[in-house]
């Protein structure tokens, strides 16, 4: 992929001034917002990795993401299904039996999340990357 973010700018000696744009591109910048928007957040990628092997019950899918309380994970399902990311179904049956899913669009993410376990997998010992802050 090509993007023209800027950033490159930043890789060069030479500094913005005023005749110099180095702001992205609006509509470049909206779409990443966008994106970040749906799945940023500190349990959303966890929740969306979760449903990559298939769908999921509620009980099982708070146990398969350790640490998330009832109510954010709700909270959390309710975005993703906003954001077109998952889909809820839920089974007329006693007692009321509702699957979670990761829908198409979220597949779509899938280049991404191995991109993220390679990058993990080079670089996720180090607690620090140059030019990158890990926090505690």
């Amino acid at each position: 992929m090509n993007f023209e973010t800027g950033m490159e700018n930043l890789t060069t000696s030479a500094h913005c001034d005023d005749d110099c744009d180095c702001a992205p591109d609006p509509s470049l910048l909206a779409d990443f917002k966008r994106a970040i928007h749906a799945v940023g957040g500190k349990w959303k990628l966890e929740i969306l990795f979760a449903l990559m092997n298939g769908a999921m019950r509620f009980g099982a899918l708070r146990r398969s993401v350790t640490g998330i309380t009832q109510h954010m994970l709700t909270t959390q399902l309710r975005e993703l299904e906003q954001d077109g990311l998952v889909s809820r179904t839920a089974f007329a049956e006693k007692p009321l039996r509702v699957e979670y899913e990761l829908t198409d669009a979220a597949f779509g993410l899938l280049p991404a999340f191995k991109e993220l376990l390679s990058w993990s997998r080079l670089y996720g010992g180090a607690r620090s990357l140059p030019g990158l802050a890990v926090d505690a």
